[in-house]
């Protein structure tokens, strides 16, 4: 079965996003091997509210001819040219991706209430989080609230030179 992973900065009070829906508090730290961190990642997950941040900023971080999925209420559904737009519900989405052949794995790109609602679901397999040495007060939380306990194992650790900690975690 592929893997579906939450990889994710946040502040370190729990915000992927700043209150304006910015990230720009996120530094910029060249030990952060990008390239390697997606390297066997080939389909993306997203809610549409991060699909349109991606289009505004600088374009998307994943690799070109990675499948993109935008699970909407509001666009239309159907094929694009850099993505396809989904109103099904999300968990048989990443269910239905997760048991597809191959071994790439599928990255749930921002959004606290996807996130939320795939882990009740039980469909995401690792939570990865880099926390970033800020403090913002307000934002978009890493996980919607009302979403239930969830205990984690961590597998790996590692902190950068800016002073952020990626936190690397299995969902059993």
């Amino acid at each position: 079965m592929r893997k579906l992973r939450y990889n994710v900065a946040a502040s370190l009070d729990g915000y992927i996003a700043d209150a304006a829906g910015g990230y720009d508090w996120i530094p910029h730290d060249p030990a952060v091997d990008f390239a390697a961190l997606f390297a066997r990642v080939d389909t993306v997950v997203m809610g549409r509210l991060t699909y349109d941040l991606v289009r505004s900023q600088s374009g998307p971080a994943w690799k070109k001819g990675t499948r993109v999925y935008v699970v909407s209420r509001t666009l239309a559904p159907g094929e694009r040219a850099d993505m396809t737009v989904v109103r099904d519900d999300p968990v048989a989405l990443a269910d239905r991706l997760r048991h597809e052949e191959g071994s790439g794995e599928i990255w749930l790109f921002g959004g606290g209430q996807l996130f939320a609602t795939l882990l009740a679901g039980r469909q995401v397999d690792s939570v990865e989080v880099t926390v970033v040495p800020v403090l913002l007060g307000a934002g978009v939380p890493l996980l919607a609230p009302g979403a239930g306990r969830t205990a984690l194992t961590l597998v790996h650790s590692q902190v950068y030179p800016s002073g952020m900690v990626s936190l690397n975690y299995t969902v059993p």
